[in-house]
């Protein structure tokens, strides 16, 4: 196994260990790199199509668009 030094962003690796359950830096890491590996194209592709199927069930478009007219 390689060592290997990078720069995290700590609020998304803390997001990612309460999302994923894991502990450690590393744990969360090599089951992120697991789950990225292991999903396919049309694994995307289905999830993307799924998305745009039900955004509008899931996304309130209008705190949206007053966000980004804040721009926040």
């Amino acid at each position: 196994m390689a060592r290997t030094v990078i720069d995290l962003d700590d609020s998304m690796l803390a997001f990612a260990q309460q999302q994923l359950g894991t502990k450690t830096k590393r744990e969360t890491i090599n089951r992120a790199l697991a789950i990225a590996a292991g999903t396919s194209a049309d694994d995307r592709a289905r999830g993307l199509a799924w998305l745009r199927e039900h955004a509008g069930e899931i996304l309130d478009f209008e705190v949206l668009e007053d966000e980004e007219r804040s721009g926040r």
